[in-house]
């Protein structure tokens, strides 16, 4: 009888060592699930895009409106850099497109087969992929069409914070478009002739405030 009480206490304990054990494991191997917030700016409809085309010496600025922009971060849990699986998509409106200079060049720029086509289509970019370079600053590559037409580009992406804050209160985006991914000779269409070497490159960058509490 004692033998068999023991064997019974035995068989107790190493059931409930065994049940224990599964529960800890699945505490501590099943990852906390990360919550997706969505933040759209407070002043979207105020938003504009900064851009401009390099002629050698000098440059065509213009600005164009924003629309549809969608900024979307996970929620860190880790104290991990906070950007670092952001998710950005956003359109511009060409036919918003003002010069700092005069209407006879806000209307070039706005000339069909430059940056409008003939469904009037938005610029538009979504994310792909984003790699962290450094604390609050990201490159970000994705999908950019102009004319309906997609390529790819890489942005530059930097975080502005308060050195207090843990999150970012501030996006700046910027980087340069090759226009001839799009068949865009502007020189010929905004200035009157093509150059033996066109001009190719477009700047862009604007500047996304987040919400407060965000």
């Amino acid at each position: 009888m004692k033998k068999i009480n023991v064997f019974l206490m035995s068989a107790i304990a190493l059931v409930a060592i065994i049940v224990f054990s599964a529960f800890a494991n699945r505490n501590t191997v099943e990852p906390e699930t990360k919550k997706m917030d969505e933040i759209i700016t407070a002043s979207d409809d105020q938003l504009m895009a900064n851009l401009f085309v390099t002629h050698g010496h000098c440059s065509s600025p213009f600005t164009g409106k924003v629309e549809n922009l969608s900024v979307t971060v996970p929620m860190r849990i880790d104290g991990g850099n906070p950007l670092e699986e952001l998710q950005l998509s956003f359109e511009i409106n060409p036919e918003s497109f003002r010069t700092c200079r005069d209407e006879v060049i806000t209307g070039r720029v706005k000339t069909e087969g430059v940056f409008i086509n003939k469904n009037k289509d938005n610029i538009t970019f979504k994310s792909t992929d984003v790699y962290t370079m450094g604390l609050d600053w990201y490159q970000i590559n994705g999908k950019l069409s102009i004319k309906g037409e997609e390529s790819d580009v890489k942005f530059s992406v930097s975080g502005i914070r308060d050195p207090k804050e843990s999150a970012p209160t501030m996006l700046v985006l910027e980087g340069q478009l090759d226009l001839t991914d799009w068949g865009i000779d502007y020189d010929l269409i905004v200035n009157g002739e093509s150059n033996e070497h066109p001009t190719k490159w477009m700047h862009i960058n604007m500047k996304i405030d987040f919400p407060q509490g965000c």
